[in-house]
C-alpha cells in the first residue's frame, strides 16, 4: 500500500494544492529584486515585500499540512528524501523570513535581498525535487 496523506480534503492531499503559492510568491520575488536592482524604481522593492509576507503565510500553511502527512504515516516519517525535502523548505523559509525583516526594518533589497532571494529559489530546485521524488517514486499520495 502506498504511503497516504493524512491531512486531504475529500482525498485530496492538502499540501500539494498550497504549495504553489510560497513558490509562486518566492520566485516572483527574485524577479522583482532583479527589477529593484535594474530601475531602482520602489515599486518592486514594495512588491517584494508584500510577495514575502504573502508567500510566508502560504509556506506555513503548507508546512503545517506537510508536517501532518509526515508524522501520520510511518512510510512517509522514514523516507530520507521526506526529510531532505522538509529540511530543506524550512531553511528556504527561515531565510526568506529573515529576508523580510531585513526588508521591513531597512530596505535592504540589494545587494543581501537579491542574495538570499537567490539562493531561496536554488534551494527551491532541490526540495521540489525531494518532493517530485517522495510522489514519483515513493508513491506518496499516489491512490493504489
Amino acid at each position: 500500500m502506498n504511503p497516504r496523506s493524512t491531512a486531504e480534503i475529500a482525498g485530496h492531499p492538502i499540501h500539494p494544492m498550497l504549495i504553489p503559492f510560497p513558490i509562486a510568491c518566492f520566485v516572483l520575488v527574485l524577479l522583482s529584486d532583479i527589477a529593484f536592482w535594474r530601475t531602482s524604481h520602489d515599486f518592486w522593492a514594495t512588491a517584494s515585500l508584500w510577495l514575502l509576507g504573502i508567500g510566508l503565510i502560504m509556506a506555513a500553511l503548507a508546512a503545517v499540512a506537510g508536517l501532518i502527512d509526515v508524522l501520520s504515516d510511518s512510510q512517509i516519517y522514514n523516507l530520507n528524501d521526506a526529510w531532505l525535502h522538509a529540511g530543506g523548505n524550512v531553511i528556504a523559509v527561515v531565510l526568506e523570513l529573515i529576508n523580510w525583516y531585513w526588508r521591513y526594518q531597512d530596505g535592504a533589497v540589494v545587494p543581501t535581498g537579491l542574495i538570499l532571494s537567490l539562493v531561496v529559489v536554488l534551494i527551491l530546485l532541490f526540495t521540489g525535487w525531494k518532493g517530485w521524488d517522495m510522489v514519483y517514486r515513493h508513491k506518496v499520495g499516489v491512490v493504489d
